[in-house]
């Protein structure tokens, strides 16, 4: 294994990359590389595999993105890239960021297969054909066991948060499908973290890669992390409750070592008023979906979440972590507190730590190289009410398998006295269904517009969701 040059270039335009790649990466307003895309880009744009180490944020997507989209034979109309994610939501991000990437580029079809979807509809995509496969590692190897899927000319691998798959428990999966590639072929791994069984899993994988490894996209200065101490797990829930009503922040994700203790809390939250949401691996799709829509366009506040869950949040602005319980692993922790305080923005880390857990905050300090304070809660202000959020959501029994696009929801919802473009919120179209989040008092108008229009042509069922 070998380091990465630490001479790198600086922006875009200086990479040896496909010139309609660059023309779109200057339409789309990426000018200077990230810390990740620097280290990794010449490397791979030049065939080496690389193993990434890098947080949440840091632009891997883009540098691995760019790098498979590099060397693809768009008149090859065969799978020549394959990218392994542990989760649908992370594997539909990353399908999103491949095509923005894609679009100066004709005919590419980037395809997305993932668990908790219908099996039915993916064979019949795959019959017609993709050049890019983004999917889940337990879907992937159900299709390649019953011929559905053939990998015999892949020429790049990418196994994006590596770390993830292996805790999920994905490791004999994941040699399955290895043993179902070509040997020679470029392989990329990224991590947040790197335990040893990645070095083991790297070690079977790849071929001679090169090691990148940068730090997070926050620093110290953009995120203010305090400690406070609970007596026991039954005082956990007033703890939060407190947390949040000291802090009052428009969202926030609260992390959760268990499921159970993901209800719980969120529970707790919801008798407290707060508008808040539980997100974890039990949780069928649908409403996985139905649950990341509010939290991100606005109409729920709390989202509660396992780690393993909120992989692939796509919130650029997140004011406000959590943390229930001290996670077992201090690397964990330091990649949890790295959804807030992205890009500049600055952002608030608040930790529960028992007299239990007090090894757990001891682990923490070496691996930050700090010394780490407990403080006691803050007190409940008086009269405090949690806010309602701002916006609602509808959901339309309609979405991509149906041709509907974001701008006929904008058409239907604003046409002949609807309301107002600007009082509509984010629109997310997935393949079966629609969610579009709206200024909360006209929530029942736009239902009502909804109701007696029509959305390309046709009527779609619609209805009122959230907390």
């Amino acid at each position: 294994m070998t380091k990465a040059n630490t001479d790198h270039p600086r922006d875009f335009q200086s990479l040896p990359l496909q010139q309609p790649l660059l023309t779109n990466l200057q339409d789309l307003g990426y000018e200077r590389l990230t810390e990740i895309q620097a280290a990794a880009l010449p490397a791979i744009v030049a065939g080496r595999d690389v193993i990434g180490q890098a947080k949440t944020g840091s632009g891997k997507t883009v540098a691995f993105g760019l790098g498979l989209l590099h060397k693809l034979q768009v008149e090859r109309f065969r799978v020549q890239a394959l990218v392994l994610c542990p989760t649908r939501e992370l594997a539909d991000q990353v399908a999103r960021e491949l095509r923005k990437l894609a679009r100066a580029i004709h005919n590419i079809k980037i395809l997305t297969l993932c668990g908790g979807m219908p099996f039915g509809p993916q064979i019949g995509s795959l019959k017609h054909g993709a050049h890019i496969v983004v999917g889940t590692p337990g879907r992937i190897e159900d299709h390649l066991r019953k011929g559905n899927l053939d990998l015999g000319e892949v020429q790049t691998l990418v196994l994006d948060e590596a770390d993830r798959m292996l805790d999920m428990g994905f490791q004999a999966v994941l040699d399955q499908i290895v043993a179902a590639l070509p040997r020679q072929r470029q392989t990329l791994l990224f991590s947040a973290t790197y335990p040893k069984t990645i070095d083991a899993l790297a070690a079977r994988v790849l071929r001679e890669p090169v090691k990148v490894e940068v730090a997070a996209a926050h620093s110290e200065s953009t995120i203010e992390q305090s400690f406070y101490l609970v007596e026991n797990n039954e005082q956990r829930p007033a703890a939060l409750h407190q947390l949040l009503a000291s802090h009052n922040a428009a969202s926030a994700v609260v992390f959760c070592n268990t499921k159970r203790e993901t209800d719980e809390a969120a529970q707790a939250l919801k008798r407290a008023g707060f508008a808040a949401l539980a997100l974890h691996g039990d949780m069928e799709q649908k409403d996985r979906d139905r649950t990341l829509a509010l939290f991100a366009n606005g109409s729920a506040s709390i989202l509660v979440a396992t780690d393993v869950a909120a992989r692939g949040l796509d919130i650029e602005e997140l004011p406000m972590v959590v943390n229930y319980h001290l996670s077992r692993d201090p690397e964990v922790h330091v990649h949890r507190i790295g959804r807030t305080g992205r890009a500049g923005q600055k952002g608030v880390a608040l930790t529960l730590v028992s007299k239990k857990e007090i090894y757990k905050l001891e682990r923490l300090e070496e691996l930050l190289q700090q010394p780490l304070r407990l403080q006691e809660l803050p007190p409940l202000p008086k009269g405090f009410a949690p806010a309602r959020p701002v916006m609602t959501t509808l959901q339309i029994d309609g979405g991509k398998k149906q041709k509907v696009r974001a701008g006929d929801i904008v058409g239907a919802l604003t046409g002949d006295g609807g309301i107002g473009a600007t009082q509509i919120g984010k629109i997310q179209v997935f393949d079966f269904s629609t969610f579009v989040a709206v200024e909360r008092p006209l929530a029942k108008k736009a239902l009502g517009k909804l109701a007696t229009g029509k959305v390309k042509g046709r009527k779609f069922r619609a209805r009122i969701v959230g907390v």
